[in-house]
């Protein structure tokens, strides 16, 4: 792989948007846009537990699409699965003045939306109340991850010091995806100024964020494979660029190197047990087989059964896409 932007920032959003400083839609935007919500009970775009640095909500947020593609935050990075609750708001109420209530803002809305037609702000709105009532019933069954079997919570790691907050955000991730969320985000870290895996010259720390992703990510897979699900499910790993296989002279170790790094995918079309590409002969930069960032966006759109060329939104006066006007569908990597 390589990448755009040398400082996490830039890069992060380049990873999510497809732009290092503009304002753009993120790919879960972009894919909720072109395939639609399988579930209208649940939001078709979920992001568990994201960061508010390196870009914050721009990494799942809808930009100039309209308001209703953005991404629902589940919980905060450095929080907990049991801490990602849908509140009822309505509690205490009976059902009868729960619905009354409801009746009640349905129709006030509805004289807002006759009044300002095409106001995609407002329209966004009213659909997250309605997507709200629904949600009620349906969403808090879908985050239980107290219905799972023992064996299926030691599969991810949930209950040892090392992976159960990670191992839950993943376990998460997976009732979504059986629920029918079409795009789901999942971030590592602690929500602190700098990204978890951002060690410079304190490189064994790499080895806590291993051990802490190894096993519920194993787990995941295993657990989608088990259910019938990977087959059409795409599981994208990976960081915004990697690191300089030397270290620098002013103390700050191994720098970040957007030159040349590795992503793994897997499920949903690509071939098992493929490496694709390979760096020169100091592991410093992309010289086989170079995948742009754009290129793994087109790509994993066309898994999804999406043209890359052809999922477009007008703005300002011009069609724009993930891709911009980059990107190539990389087949060597497709079984």
């Amino acid at each position: 792989m390589h990448t755009e932007g040398v400082a996490h920032g830039p890069a992060t959003l380049f990873l999510h948007c497809g732009s290092t400083t503009f304002v753009r839609p993120s790919f879960g935007s972009w894919v909720l846009y072109g395939l639609g919500a399988a579930n209208a009970n649940l939001p078709g775009f979920v992001s568990i537990a994201p960061s508010s640095g390196n870009g914050g909500a721009r990494n799942y947020g809808n930009a100039f699409l309209p308001a209703v593609y953005q991404g629902t935050p589940v919980g905060k990075a450095g929080g907990t699965a049991a801490e990602a609750k849908i509140r009822d708001l309505t509690s205490g109420l009976s059902e009868k003045a729960k619905e009354d209530r409801f009746g009640l803002l349905r129709e006030l809305h509805a004289e807002q939306l006759k009044q300002r037609p095409g106001d995609t702000e407002l329209e966004a709105v009213a659909n997250s109340y309605e997507l709200a009532w629904r949600m009620q019933n349906y969403a808090p069954d879908s985050l239980d991850l107290s219905k799972e079997t023992k064996e299926t919570k030691a599969l991810y790691g949930i209950g040892e010091k090392a992976t159960d907050t990670f191992g839950q955000q993943c376990l998460m991730a997976r009732r979504l995806c059986e629920a029918g969320v079409r795009f789901v985000q999942v971030t590592y870290g602690d929500n602190s100024a700098n990204p978890a895996w951002d060690q410079h010259s304190n490189l064994p720390k790499h080895g806590d964020h291993a051990k802490a992703v190894d096993k519920p990510i194993a787990g995941f897979l295993e657990d989608l494979k088990k259910r019938g699900l990977l087959e059409d499910t795409v599981v994208w790993w990976g960081g915004e660029f990697g690191r300089t296989p030397y270290a620098e002279k002013n103390g700050t170790g191994r720098d970040h190197n957007p030159g040349g790094f590795t992503v793994w995918v897997a499920g949903g079309g690509f071939k098992a047990g493929h490496a694709h590409g390979a760096t020169d002969e100091f592991g410093a930069a992309a010289v086989e087989d170079k995948v742009h960032m754009h290129d793994l966006h087109a790509t994993i759109l066309n898994q999804l059964g999406l043209d890359h060329e052809k999922l477009t939104y007008k703005y300002a006066g011009r069609d724009f896409r993930l891709t911009d006007v980059h990107g190539r569908v990389v087949k060597e990597v497709l079984s």
